[in-house]
């Protein structure tokens, strides 16, 4: 719930983690985020050892390789899961101001979501991600010009380099998004300047006053 009440229905910010990780590993993100803001952390559904999670199992060759079904799946999980209108105002929630922060695999899988059903979310926060491949033939590029999209990735990430996010600005700029972007001196991870920034840009996408932020 949120740290700090505000008038009217909260917005909210859905975390989706990495690969191995589950629901707890980005809360730790909370003290950068408005206090006004609902978290709602979810744990991926394909467990890759125990206590760890991911979207969808991958091979590390030198191309990664997906479980593409279980890509398809954890998406459409995702869709069921997220609040609809009607179940968002029975949780209180904001239907308007409703926003994903994805790492990594939850980075992919957000921006699969957000691509292919952009009427279900405020904006998206992918952080060392790419856009997979097999869900370009689902963008709605007429309905994605007013999509916010903050993009930020390492130019010393070993797990995804750098050149996954500059495809992924390429295929957003195509798309017509509102696409803020940053590259940083960092590995795979989320870096505290990073993460300033993230939390900054989701204050302002979900309308909330500046200088209010824990």
């Amino acid at each position: 719930m949120p740290r700090e009440a505000t008038p009217g229905s909260p917005p909210a910010v859905v975390l989706l983690h990495g690969v191995g990780a589950n629901e707890i590993s980005l809360l730790g993100l909370s003290p950068a985020l408005d206090p006004r803001f609902t978290l709602i952390s979810v744990r991926a559904p394909v467990e890759v050892h125990p206590g760890g999670y991911g979207l969808f199992r991958v091979t590390f060759t030198p191309e990664p390789v997906i479980v593409p079904q279980e890509a398809e799946s954890s998406q459409q999980q995702l869709a069921s899961f997220l609040p609809g209108e009607h179940r968002q105002e029975s949780q209180g929630l904001d239907p308007r101001r409703l926003l994903l922060l994805g790492f990594s695999q939850g980075a992919m899988i957000g921006a699969r979501m957000a691509v292919s059903r952009p009427e279900r979310v405020a904006g998206l926060v992918m952080l060392s991600g790419r856009i997979l491949s097999e869900v370009q033939a689902s963008f709605r590029p007429a309905e994605l010009s007013a999509l916010p999209v903050f993009l930020a990735h390492g130019h010393h990430d070993d797990k995804l380099g750098i050149h996954r996010s500059r495809a992924s600005q390429d295929l957003f700029t195509g798309l017509g998004v509102k696409l803020t972007s940053r590259e940083d001196t960092m590995d795979h991870e989320i870096g505290a300047e990073v993460l300033t920034e993230v939390g900054l840009w989701l204050a302002r996408q979900a309308g909330l006053s500046p200088g209010r932020a824990a």
